[in-house]
């Protein structure tokens, strides 16, 4: 008798898909133990909130995924990047606002 083992196929993107997406796509390099990386998380989400899918977010651990924050040289986190298209649009070091992030991805959609 065979046994039949039914096998779940994952398909992962790979971040260099994911950012040469014709969509905007918002890039937070973060590490886990890095205080201004927690307080962005609420941002973030927020953001997802009132942007909806004009806008992707994904978030980068720097330290578990050091290949895309090699290829972008991050040397302190967060780290912002905005993506479309496969080219660094923006990109800033440090904590922001809600309000000052919205203003900045505003200006790419």
């Amino acid at each position: 008798m065979y046994k039949i083992v039914k096998l779940k196929i994952q398909v992962m993107e790979t971040f260099n898909d994911v950012i040469s997406s014709d969509k905007l796509v918002l890039v937070d390099f973060f590490a886990t133990w890095c205080q201004p990386c927690k307080m962005m998380h609420p941002i973030l989400e927020q953001l997802k909130e009132a942007l909806g899918d004009s806008i992707r977010i994904i978030k980068i651990d720097v330290d578990k995924q050091s290949v895309p924050a090699g290829q972008y040289k991050i040397q302190s986190v967060p780290t912002l990047m905005l993506f479309r298209n496969g080219q660094s649009l923006w990109r800033q070091s440090g904590a922001l606002s809600l309000a000052e992030l919205r203003n900045i991805v505003n200006g790419y959609l």
